[in-house]
């Protein structure tokens, strides 16, 4: 089973069951963050994880062993027309140059892992409408002169 057919039972058994991903995560132990990205295929999982997604799922072992592959971390170099991803695109060209700036301010020449990192989404209830607060938080990796 590729990664793609693995996410598709993925959602199609987790619509069915009517769960979320606070729900699955909780189930398995993990984050509903990376529990959402590792079924979506962008990240893989330790085999013991995996088996306890998909006994939460009531999915087959071709699953199980699809999440525990690796991913083919690559996407399309053009922007999404999806509203959503489309905005998070947006913020990252209007603001990206300006968080490289502070970063490299503040640490030095080098880069944020997307490895060694942890990502939140928070629904944050206000008067003038619910905002959604992302925190990206990775290990400053900085360049190594030789």
């Amino acid at each position: 089973m590729n990664k793609l057919a693995m996410t598709q039972a993925i959602m199609v058994a987790k619509e069915t069951r009517e769960l979320s991903w606070e729900k699955i995560g909780q189930a398995i132990g993990m984050s509903p963050e990376w529990t959402a990205s590792a079924c979506l295929g962008m990240n893989s999982m330790p085999a013991e994880t995996a088996q306890k997604l998909c006994q939460c799922l009531g999915l087959e072992t071709e699953v199980e062993q699809a999440l525990q592959k690796y991913p083919n971390k690559q996407w399309d170099q053009t922007v999404p027309t999806d509203p959503l991803l489309y905005r998070l695109y947006e913020m990252m060209a209007v603001y990206g140059p300006s968080i490289k700036e502070i970063v490299h301010e503040k640490c030095g020449d080098g880069i944020v892992s997307a490895i060694d990192f942890a990502l939140k989404v928070e629904k944050k209830p206000d008067p003038k409408g619910d905002r959604i607060v992302i925190t990206l938080d990775g290990k400053f990796l900085p360049y190594k002169a030789w």
